[in-house]
């Protein structure tokens, strides 16, 4: 649906940046002169307060030495939960249920050895086809671990046309055999939101344990894992909660799973009072805590300090809004520049099943997208034909997502694509 007295012209974008009230936050970044960034569903851009939090770290370390744990600016023994706090909001947990540790497939791995019970017939797990590589690589690695064979085992719920999936095929698919599903909250090719809540009361109709890859949804829509009764989840926090290239990760666990033993437990599995004693017997925390394994990377996490105030005082919802605004905005203006050019919009029109990014069809998409980057415009491409698009409400501008249009209209009218190959760089 067209925003309200939509029009293609540059005024009405810059109307669209007066009325925005999330504005004075793209002062917060650090955005390169010349360039429009695109690509904040990769990897979100670095902003004062992160590189400022990471600054108070290393000087903790450097002013305290091994004291900085107890310590200092922010002290690090308790640096994971003071984090998950943070997090909860954004997630619709508790901060108890919430955890910063970890990378995505490391948590998986954790979350899957712990919930992934095989007993009797129920033996299989359920993900889709659609679902990003890591975690079929990882759920096909549990599943040799029990000494079954992922060829049957593992069941893809198929798509019926490549882009979407649909919940009716997902619900079909629980079948007696399975003892665990995965899924996505966001695809990540298409960005279709998935109906969180209709699928977990399903499978625990069934008696099946649920848990979803948040990668491409979490600081990008609002969840409520809590209420709608998710066992579990995991997510990166280097995306759209810009905690910087390859950032600790985050988990949510379900408060009644409290006091199970994490599938891989390690050290920081402990309760907090307990750690230091040393004991052979473990203690897990009656938190998320308990699915941490090794010691928090301090470096890696601090940036997520400053990252997290702004979110804190843009608030979930505010930036829900502008996101589904700005993106509509993005697909109105393709709509009108970019007819008959070959371009499909593989992105869900409803606001409901839409999440933060505007993928974007073309038989040369790898091509275009290297056009794109020549002209100052940094997307990302998904093979095989895949264009992302992704203005992020913190610190994209309507106006930026004017030029890329008519950037991308100016590219197919002097064919500059042709150029280059049609295959993707080694990092796409």
């Amino acid at each position: 649906m067209l925003l309200k007295n939509f029009d293609v012209t540059l005024r009405y974008a810059q109307e669209l940046d007066e009325e925005d009230s999330l504005a004075h936050f793209r002062e917060e970044f650090y955005l390169k002169p010349g360039s429009i960034y695109m690509d904040g569903n990769s990897l979100g851009l670095l902003s004062k307060r992160a590189e400022r939090t990471l600054l108070e770290s290393l000087e903790d370390w450097k002013e305290h030495g091994i004291d900085g744990w107890t310590q200092g600016k922010h002290p690090w023994f308790f640096m994971a939960e003071e984090l998950g706090e943070k997090l909860a909001p954004l997630v619709g947990g508790s901060a108890e249920e919430v955890i910063v540790t970890g990378s995505t497939t490391v948590n998986l791995h954790q979350l899957v050895s712990t919930f992934y019970t095989p007993e009797g017939k129920r033996t299989k797990i359920l993900a889709d086809e659609l679902t990003f590589p890591s975690d079929i690589y990882a759920l096909q690695s549990q599943l040799r671990i029990h000494g079954y064979d992922p060829d049957t085992h593992l069941i893809r719920v198929k798509s019926r046309d490549g882009r979407f999936l649909e919940e009716d095929d997902i619900i079909e698919a629980m079948e007696e055999t399975v003892a665990l599903i995965l899924l996505p909250t966001v695809l990540y090719r298409s960005g279709q939101i998935l109906d969180i809540k209709r699928l977990t009361d399903e499978a625990h109709r069934r008696g099946i344990v649920i848990g979803f890859d948040a990668c491409h949804s979490v600081g990008s829509i609002p969840h409520s894992f809590n209420e709608w009764d998710v066992d579990f989840s995991f997510w990166c926090n280097y995306k759209h909660l810009n905690g910087g290239p390859g950032g600790v990760g985050g988990l949510f666990v379900n408060r009644k799973h409290f006091g199970r033993m994490p599938g891989l437990a390690g050290w920081f599995s402990s309760a907090k009072e307990k750690q230091f004693d040393m004991e052979h017997t473990l203690t897990p925390a009656l938190s998320a805590g308990a699915f941490q394994i090794g010691t928090p990377h301090v470096l890696s996490v601090a940036p997520l300090i400053g990252s997290l105030e702004i979110f804190t005082e843009a608030g979930i919802e505010n930036i829900r809004q502008k996101s589904l605004k700005i993106n509509q905005y993005l697909m109105d203006l393709i709509d009108s520049e970019l007819a008959d050019l070959g371009f499909v919009i593989g992105t869900p029109r409803e606001d409901a099943r839409r999440g933060g990014h505007v993928s974007l069809e073309h038989i040369e998409a790898a091509r275009i997208c290297k056009s794109l980057k020549e002209n100052g415009i940094i997307p990302d491409f998904r093979a095989p034909n895949i264009i992302r698009l992704a203005p992020v409400a913190l610190y994209s501008s309507f106006e930026e997502v004017w030029e890329v249009v008519q950037i991308l209209k100016k590219i197919m009218a002097e064919k500059q694509y042709e150029k280059f190959k049609n295959e993707r760089e080694v990092v796409a």
